[in-house]
């Protein structure tokens, strides 16, 4: 039996969904900061609620991706605690609960939480904590994606490869490389990616935000990338767009975000309808909850609003999202039928 649906922004939330691109220190909530920082005697600019959401949020149109991640040595500083990084990551995956997100990936860099002493293992042990209190408490699955990151040395993305190696099977789900990606080109870091999939680890790679296809090509051909992280330049660049498409390399698009940092002029002009159309396997995702002021709700009203799209094209990306998330095809195949079933009982009004 269908049913003829409004598309509306508590209908979205309700819908099942992925986040398969979330940075967890890009995605606290305001208070959790502000708790933090007075326990752990963390010094902010401000304790003022507001004037620290302008400080970690992006408040203009856009900005440099620079600036961008300059935003991120606010929330670092108040997540080089094991428990602080325990209950960041609780609360991301109960805030994507309260979306109905079925499947989270969250994604961070180990090394940028070893300030205050603890180790890279001691960091992904609090994260896994913190992401299994929401497991045991909500239906929600998760996992963690190690991020490698560009403008610090290859040697250190060996050491989280390595890593990656170590908890596979125990909640990491894949490895990946972020970062400014001018002047640090992704095949610097390829020793890294060797190992990762020399043991058969998923790896996506932030690629094509602010630097042209090339950086895609890098990240497909001297990495191996499964996913691509943003992929907005994809476009540039037909030959490689037909392989990504024929190949069915997932672009985990972030809209908002990509506004933000420049990567894109305007909604408008973002390069998301125009993959869907083509056909790529296109999923859609918040990036950084806190630092872009979004939700997955929030992305989607987006798309709908200056995309046009129907029912059938938020089917395509969510079933999309599941086909391109990192655990085992009979998981993903048994949840795809469940969601699909559900989706196919809707129609636009």
């Amino acid at each position: 039996m269908t049913k003829q649906i409004k598309i509306t922004e508590e209908f979205i939330r309700e819908l099942p969904k992925t986040d398969l691109h979330c940075h967890l220190d890009g995605s606290l909530r305001l208070d959790t900061i502000l708790e933090l920082a007075e326990r752990d005697k963390v010094e902010l600019p401000t304790k003022n609620k507001e004037e620290l959401r302008k400080l970690v949020s992006v408040t203009d149109k856009h900005i440099t991706l620079k600036k961008y991640i300059k935003m991120f040595d606010y929330t670092l500083s108040v997540l080089q605690t094991p428990e602080a990084l325990t209950r960041a990551a609780f609360e991301l995956a109960e805030d994507a609960y309260n979306e109905n997100i079925l499947y989270l990936e969250v994604r961070y860099s180990p090394i940028l939480h070893t300030q205050r002493g603890m180790t890279s293992m001691e960091t992904v042990d609090a994260v896994l904590a913190g992401l299994k209190q929401a497991e045991d408490e909500y239906k929600i699955k998760t996992g963690v994606i190690v991020c490698g990151i560009r403008s610090i040395s290859p040697e250190v993305s060996y050491q989280l490869a390595e890593l990656s190696v170590a908890y596979k099977n125990r909640g990491v789900v894949g490895f990946d490389l972020a970062g400014v990606e001018e002047n640090f080109p992704a095949k610097d870091h390829r020793e890294a990616f060797f190992l990762i999939l020399s043991n058969n680890i998923n790896t996506t790679i932030h690629a094509g935000e602010d630097y042209g296809p090339e950086s895609i090509h890098q990240a497909i051909h001297y990495c191996g990338a499964h996913r691509i992280g943003h992929g907005v330049r994809l476009k540039q660049n037909g030959d490689l767009l037909n392989y990504v498409n024929d190949h069915r390399i997932a672009l985990e698009m972030c809209i908002t975000s990509n506004v933000h940092t420049g990567s894109v002029p305007n909604f408008i002009s973002h390069p998301f309808k125009f993959y869907l159309d083509f056909g790529l396997r296109v999923t859609l995702n918040t990036d950084n909850r806190l630092i872009s002021n979004t939700t997955l709700t929030n992305e989607f009203m987006i798309a709908y609003k200056y995309y046009n799209l129907k029912i059938t094209d938020f089917k395509e990306i969510i079933i999309s999202g599941f086909k391109s998330a990192f655990i085992p095809h009979r998981t993903k195949t048994k949840i795809i039928k469940d969601i699909a079933e559900e989706l196919d009982t809707y129609i636009s009004l």
